[in-house]
């Protein structure tokens, strides 16, 4: 999230977002860090009068979560964004932390307080309940519904969000007091995770020691076959990718797989969520430091870094070659570049999702959380 939140500003006095002011530096969603309910947050209050019937005791009723964009789109994808989900009447709404210059922060209304239904999927139509709220879960909008989106978010139909932390004390404690009824769609996805799963365990021993190669040649080769440039491919270019990069899963698999992804029946389905479905993907810990070492090389927030300025920041003094004497820096700068190159559409710069997909290859090949980031940190200085 934002290292100091110095000032919040809320357009919205109806749903009256109140000043954050936070001293942790990461989205770290996992039990490593610091709760939600420690960073100093005073939100929603509602000792101020309004024309709202809602009571101060009705609106503590709420769920509080971080998310993100899911988007290729680097400017996109590093929007901070910050979530409530209402018990009382099943609502959402969502705000963007917007800086300005070093201090100042506001915060504006990125998605309406309004209650909101799955747009894709098992539950395409339902309403979101308190059970759809968890780290990684995935909110779907339809853009054309939300106006005030930047552009760049409605060339898409639908909005992705995922849930990148969420209160897990206030979740405990609304769950105590749900009446929410188990259904049969949760044994349907379940089954669905299983499916992807025992593809993804398949192919993980393939990329194992070729993840970061294959999956920033497979990301540049997707987005070669996306002729309309909407990000959307059939069955039959994901078989030949597959293929391709010798990643071929059973036909009885794929099928399962296919039939799941393809939900509304079009016959295209979107390369990156394939990937995230096929491949697998890195945990919200670690690409919560992806994101910001791409907004620290990023600082004029276009989505995509010139090669020479990545060059000029990366610092191989750290890396564990260099420091047993086996390469020098140079060397393993030249390295990066070269690898991280081959992702690239364009020839001097990098994108967010080309940045993405090296460091989704590196994953594969790192179990331990800590080690990964440091990996990551250390040629950064983050």
């Amino acid at each position: 999230m934002i290292d100091h939140l110095s000032r919040a500003v809320i357009s919205d006095p109806e749903q009256n977002l109140a000043i954050e002011q936070k001293e942790s530096d990461n989205i770290l969603p996992d039990s490593k860090i610091t709760p939600l309910r420690f960073r100093k947050r005073t939100l929603h209050e509602t000792k101020i009068r309004t024309n709202s019937t809602l009571t101060e005791n009705v609106l503590s009723h709420k769920l509080q979560f971080d998310g993100r964009i899911i988007s290729r789109n680097g400017r996109d994808a590093c929007r901070e964004l910050i979530g409530f989900f209402f018990t009382h009447d099943q609502s959402l709404t969502i705000y963007e932390y917007r800086q300005f210059g070093k201090n100042r922060t506001i915060v504006l209304p990125f998605i309406q307080k309004k209650i909101y239904s799955h747009q894709c999927g098992r539950r395409k139509g339902k309403q979101y309940r308190l059970g759809d709220f968890y780290v990684g879960a995935t909110l779907t909008f339809l853009s054309c519904d939300h106006l005030s989106l930047p552009e760049s978010i409605k060339e898409n139909t639908l909005l992705k969000l995922r849930i990148t932390n969420i209160d897990q004390i206030a979740l405990d404690s609304l769950k105590t007091t749900s009446m929410e009824q188990k259904d049969d769609i949760i044994s349907q996805e379940t089954n669905d995770r299983l499916v992807f799963k025992a593809i993804q365990d398949l192919l993980k021993e393939k990329l194992h020691k070729r993840g970061v190669r294959i999956l920033t040649e497979l990301g540049k080769y997707f987005q070669q076959l996306d002729k309309e440039g909407n990000g959307l491919l059939d069955k039959a270019d994901f078989k030949q990718a597959l293929k391709v990069f010798h990643l071929e899963v059973s036909e009885k698999d794929f099928e399962s797989a296919w039939l799941i992804m393809n939900d509304n029946g079009n016959g295209k389905v979107d390369y990156g969520e394939f990937k995230r479905n096929i491949i697998g993907e890195m945990n919200e810990y670690r690409k919560s430091f992806v994101r910001k070492a791409f907004m620290k090389l990023d600082f004029n927030k276009t989505g995509s870094v010139p090669i020479i300025n990545i060059r000029k920041c990366y610092c191989a003094k750290k890396h564990s070659q260099v420091i047993s004497g086996h390469s020098t820096e140079e060397e393993i700068v030249s390295w990066f570049l070269e690898t991280l190159k081959v992702a690239c559409s364009k020839s001097d710069e990098v994108s967010y999702g080309e940045f993405e997909d090296y460091y989704e290859g590196l994953s594969i090949g790192i179990v331990d959380d800590e080690d990964f980031v440091n990996i990551l940190c250390a040629p950064w200085g983050i």
